[in-house]
C-alpha cells in the first residue's frame, strides 16, 4: 500500500578536502570513506532489476545507518556542539557542494530526475536522511507485500506484518517531522522539492495517513476475507469458512477519517510547489478518497451491527461514491456503463496481475482493493436483506441529521461526500 519511492543517487564527494580536525584527524577520511560506499550503494539498488531491490533495501538502510553518525558528528562540531560530552574541532576549508537527483521533481516520460546541486552541509544532511525515510517506506512496502503471498498468513504472522510496517512508517514520519523543522530558513525560490519544508511536511503527513490504515487493517477481517477467496492457492474453506469477528466499527470509521485529513494535507503540501511528480500526487489523491470510502465502509458495518441492514447498505453505496464506482441505480451518479464498466474491470485485471509480479502493485493506495470489499458486503447485506429483513433503502435530501451518537467531524464528512443522499428505512 505505501508509495513506491525511487532512491535518490549523489555525485561523489570527498571530505577529506573540505575540512580537518584537530581532535579527531581520521574523521574526514572516515566520513569519505562511509559517503563513498553509501554512493556505490545507492547506484547498485537503482541498476537493480524490480525483481531483486526488495531483498536489497536492508543493505541500503544499514549503509544509511552507519554513514549518518559521521555526517552528524561533523554538523556537530562546524557548529561547536559536543557529541556525548566529547568537544569535536572541525575547520572548514572549502563549502560542501554536491548533487542529489531529486526523485520528486515532475520529468517528461522515459527521462530520469534531473540532477540538483546544492551547497552546504545540510544540503548533504536532508538528502541522507530523505533516503533513508525513503528506504523504510519501502521496506513497509516489501513487508505488506507477504499479506498477499500465495500462501495465506496465519493471523499471526499477519499482526506481525503490520505492526512491524507501522513501525517503519512511524520512523519515516519522524526522519520527515524532523526534516520539516530543520529546513524552515531554506530559500524555496531555487531549491530542490526535497529541502523545502512544506514538502518534508506533506511526506511527514503521507506516512503518518498510511500508517493510520495500517492501524485499522491489523483488526479489520474483511479485506483478508477478500483475498483469501480470491486466493487459488487457498483450501482452507475446504475446511471451514473464514472466522469474521465483530469489529469496533465507530472506532475505525474516525481512524479512517484520521487517515483522511493526513492524505489531505499531504496532497495541498506536495501539489503547492507545482513541480511535484504526477505519480505521487495522484496516489495521495487515491488514499485520500480510499480512507473516506473505508469511514463510509464502517458506519455501514455499524449500523449493520445494529439490525439496521438498509442503513449499512446506503453507506456502501456512499463508499462507492467515494471511491468513483456508482451504482446503475444511484441518482444523479456516473453510471458504469458500456467502456466505463470495461475499464474498471480490466484496471482490476490489471492490478491483479501487478500483485502477482510483485511490480508496482498498490499505486491506487488501495482503491480497486477497498472496493471489492464492498462489493463483497453488498452482496452478502442485499441477499440477506432481500431474504430476512427487508429495510427500505430510499433516497434522501442533502441536508441529512444523523443519529445523536454521529460527532460533528463525522457529520461534516457525510454531508460533502457523496453518500449523504442515502436514506434509511
Amino acid at each position: 500500500m505505501p508509495f513506491a519511492f525511487v532512491l535518490p543517487t549523489a555525485s561523489a564527494l570527498s571530505f577529506s578536502a573540505l575540512f580537518n580536525s584537530t581532535t579527531h584527524p581520521s574523521l574526514p577520511q572516515a566520513v569519505t570513506t562511509h559517503r563513498s560506499v553509501l554512493r556505490n550503494v545507492l547506484k547498485k539498488h537503482k541498476r537493480l532489476p524490480p525483481q531483486s531491490k526488495a531483498s536489497n533495501l536492508a543493505t541500503v538502510l544499514a549503509t544509511l545507518d552507519d554513514y549518518l553518525p559521521y555526517l552528524f558528528t561533523v554538523s556537530a562540531g562546524l557548529s561547536d556542539h559536543p557529541v556525548i560530552e566529547e568537544e569535536i574541532d572541525v575547520s572548514l576549508h572549502n563549502e560542501v557542494e554536491v548533487e542529489w537527483r531529486s526523485t520528486l521533481t515532475s520529468t517528461l516520460p522515459g527521462r530520469e530526475a534531473p540532477r540538483l546541486k546544492g551547497k552546504g552541509l545540510d544540503y548533504e544532511i536532508c538528502f541522507t536522511l530523505t533516503a533513508s525515510a525513503y528506504t523504510n517506506i519501502l521496506l513497509a512496502r516489501y513487508q505488506l507485500y507477504t499479506l498477499y503471498a500465495p500462501t495465506t498468513p496465519t493471523i499471526e504472522e499477519r499482526t506481525q506484518t503490520i505492526q512491524s510496517a507501522t513501525k517503519l512508517l512511524l520512523n519515516a514520519n519522524s526522519i520527515h517531522v524532523h526534516l520539516s523543522i530543520r529546513a524552515l530558513e531554506t530559500d524555496a525560490t531555487y531549491a530542490a522539492l526535497e529541502t523545502l519544508s512544506q514538502t518534508q511536511s506533506a511526506l511527514a503527513a503521507l506516512a503518518m495517513a498510511e500508517a493510520t490504515l495500517l492501524a485499522v487493517l491489523k483488526d479489520d477481517p474483511y479485506p483478508f476475507v477478500v483475498a483469501q477467496s480470491r486466493n487459488k492457492n487457498d483450501k482452507e474453506w475446504m475446511i471451514k469458512p473464514p472466522e469474521v469477528p465483530k469489529v469496533r466499527a465507530h472506532l475505525f470509521a474516525r481512524l479512517s477519517l484520521a487517515a483522511s485529513e493526513h492524505a489531505g494535507k499531504a496532497e495541498a503540501g506536495l501539489s503547492a510547489s507545482g513541480r511535484m511528480n504526477g505519480d505521487l500526487l495522484d496516489y495521495v489523491k487515491d488514499l485520500r478518497r480510499t480512507s473516506r470510502a473505508k469511514a463510509c465502509r464502517f458506519f455501514g458495518i455499524n449500523a449493520e451491527l445494529e439490525g439496521e441492514t438498509g442503513k449499512g447498505i446506503a453507506w456502501l453505496g456512499g463508499a462507492r461514491k467515494e471511491l468513483g464506482f456508482a451504482n446503475a441505480e444511484d441518482d444523479g451518479a456516473v453510471k458504469l456503463k458500456g467502456f466505463s464498466k470495461f475499464k474498471k474491470d480490466w484496471s482490476v485485471k490489471r492490478e491483479d496481475k501487478k500483485v502477482s509480479e510483485g511490480e508496482d502493485w498498490g499505486m491506487d493506495a488501495g482503491r480497486l482493493e477497498e472496493l471489492r470489499v464492498i462489493e463483497y458486503l453488498e452482496t452478502k447485506w442485499m441477499k440477506m436483506n432481500d431474504t430476512v429483513r427487508s429495510h427500505a433503502i430510499k433516497l434522501l435530501v442533502k441536508n441529512y441529521e444523523p443519529d445523536g451518537d454521529v460527532d460533528q467531524h463525522a457529520i461534516d464528512t457525510v454531508r460533502g461526500a457523496t453518500c449523504s443522499q442515502y436514506a434509511f428505512g
